[in-house]
């Protein structure tokens, strides 16, 4: 099967490394047009431009920001002309131990939420309404199987926020269908990037491999060809799925 997404306009948060890059590269790949958005890493999505120049527009946008959240919404509108594809990928893991000073934990809990759900959620409104004036739009969020299983005690706000975009993502769907908007979930497992650095030096890479079922951590690459194939149409009639890519560590 060959996709091509030429003509097709897509944005990706956090697509500067790890999956979001992965997946932005992929849907070049394919054809498409692609919003690369990221928070601090400016120059690894400028080197995505360079690159690929007439396929890759960088912007910048702190996710934690409402306003820059809108901003970059607007921005992308005024460069593309038109989205058809919004992928949530940005998002942050905050290792916050429960015997932490409550207001500081607070504080970890409050950042988690506005750039893992929150941004997700005004995206997503924004999306919609543009997607609305089309009668089409397909949204990619990308969840976790924490969503489902739940995490450790240090990362209980990640676990949470992910369960809420699972929640939205599935109100999306129900709510839209008939207006020609899909709205999916993908929900990888412990995946190899900077993110997860914290992790693995926290619990070390044994600990990850001990819970799949494959020889090898899932990568970057191994997900984005999924949200290819959804960004494509091929599987409309999934709308409001879960897709879960974590090695059988959560099968739901």
């Amino acid at each position: 099967m060959h996709i091509n997404l030429t003509g097709q306009h897509i944005l990706v948060t956090g697509a500067s490394r790890g999956i979001g890059k992965a997946i932005a590269l992929k849907l070049i790949e394919t054809g498409a047009k692609v919003a690369i958005h990221y928070s601090q890493h400016q120059q690894s999505a400028q080197e995505i431009v360079k690159a690929y120049p007439e396929h890759a527009v960088a912007f910048q946008a702190d996710l934690a920001n409402p306003q820059e959240v809108v901003g970059l919404f607007e921005a992308v509108i005024k460069a593309f002309g038109k989205l058809d594809v919004l992928v949530n990928n940005a998002g942050i893991a905050i290792s916050s131990a429960m015997t932490k000073d409550d207001q500081l934990w607070l504080k970890d809990w409050e950042l988690t939420m506005a750039v893992n759900l929150s941004a997700t959620g005004l995206l997503c409104k924004k999306s919609i309404t543009h997607f609305l004036t089309h009668q089409s739009g397909r949204i990619i969020n990308i969840t976790s199987r924490a969503a489902f299983r739940g995490d450790t005690a240090e990362y209980i706000a990640y676990a949470a926020s992910k369960g809420g975009m699972v929640a939205l993502t599935r109100s999306i769907a129900r709510a839209y269908g008939k207006q020609g908007i899909k709205a999916f979930n993908i929900a990888p497992g412990f995946t190899r990037t900077d993110m997860a650095r914290s992790f693995i030096d926290q619990y070390g890479e044994l600990y990850a491999m001990n819970d799949i079922a494959l020889d090898r951590l899932t990568e970057p690459e191994d997900i984005a060809p999924l949200v290819v194939f959804l960004a494509s149409g091929w599987a409309d009639h999934a709308t409001g799925a879960t897709i879960d890519i974590n090695a059988a560590s959560y099968v739901h």
